[in-house]
């Protein structure tokens, strides 16, 4: 039950996220006046900027010169930053099927496809990478993918690699307490989100699972950790919603307040559940 509840308020939290584009006709054309070569203004655009600027870019290349590799690697990468995700493993897959894609490609592409919940494809793609590469994020997808498999023998292995590869391995043991919460080990996933802060303090899912996993445990009070007003409203929020499905009301009701005192003008969510629970409306 505890192993469902973790993973489930992982993914329902993760869910949060705080727009109008021109159309495609109205942009100007990248390329006019010979400003800047190809090449660089191709980096620029999967540097910098607007993610469906990028996708436009590389889309409009790709019709003048289907063959180039550099311009569908382009698209697939903004189309990434773009959170065009199935858009994206199509334009993977075509680099595949192609035989255009290296290495790095296939890692990338294997990273979406989890996002995609698309863990078979995913392990599919993994075990065509070669064994030389090495780095952080192929190891923490070898972990990722371990996850899936409940091999969490290979995962930890897996993810100690890419910490000790990492120079900044906040994000790394992000994952990993995640892992640990998968299988229910709620307080060594604790003390790995607390590794994780310790090396990038303003990591917000960090701040976010380990506030979940203390709740998990019984514990409402927010973890001793820089938080601004919204934070701390959005991790309240959290707690009581967590209180409320392991049926203490009392403590919901306090937490979902204390979310609403934080930072009201963002917290209507937790001002509605303060309400419901006051006259017992059940969730």
């Amino acid at each position: 039950m505890i192993k469902r509840m973790a993973v489930g308020m992982v993914l329902a939290v993760a869910t949060l996220a705080l727009g109008a584009c021109e159309s495609v006709s109205q942009r100007p054309d990248p390329l006019a006046g010979n400003v800047i070569d190809e090449a660089n203004l191709s980096d620029l655009m999967l540097q910098a900027g607007d993610p469906e600027d990028a996708v436009a870019y590389f889309e409009e290349s790709l019709a003048r010169e289907p063959d180039r590799t550099d311009f569908r690697r382009g698209l697939a990468i903004s189309l990434v930053r773009a959170k065009r995700l199935v858009e994206a493993a199509r334009v993977y897959q075509e680099l595949v099927t192609l035989d255009q894609d290296e290495p790095a490609d296939r890692l990338e592409y294997a990273f979406v496809l989890i996002r995609l919940d698309r863990f078979d494809e995913a392990t599919t793609v993994a075990l065509t990478l070669p064994d030389g590469m090495d780095s952080p994020r192929r190891h923490v997808l070898d972990g990722m993918v371990a996850d899936q498999a409940k091999d969490w023998e290979t995962a930890d292995a897996a993810y100690g690699k890419a910490e000790k590869l990492s120079t900044r391995p906040a994000k790394i043991l992000n994952n990993w307490g995640v892992s640990k919460m998968a299988r229910g080990d709620l307080q060594g996933a604790a003390a790995t989100f607390e590794r994780a802060l310790a090396f990038d303090s303003r990591l917000f899912s960090a701040k976010n699972n380990l506030t979940i996993v203390r709740g998990l445990q019984g514990n409402y009070t927010l973890p001793i950790i820089p938080l601004v007003d919204e934070e701390r409203a959005i991790l309240l929020n959290n707690l009581g919603i967590i209180a409320m499905r392991q049926g203490d009301e009392r403590m919901a009701k306090g937490l979902f307040a204390a979310a609403v005192e934080a930072h009201p003008q963002h917290y209507s969510g937790a001002a509605d559940r303060l309400a419901a629970l006051e006259a017992n409306v059940q969730y």
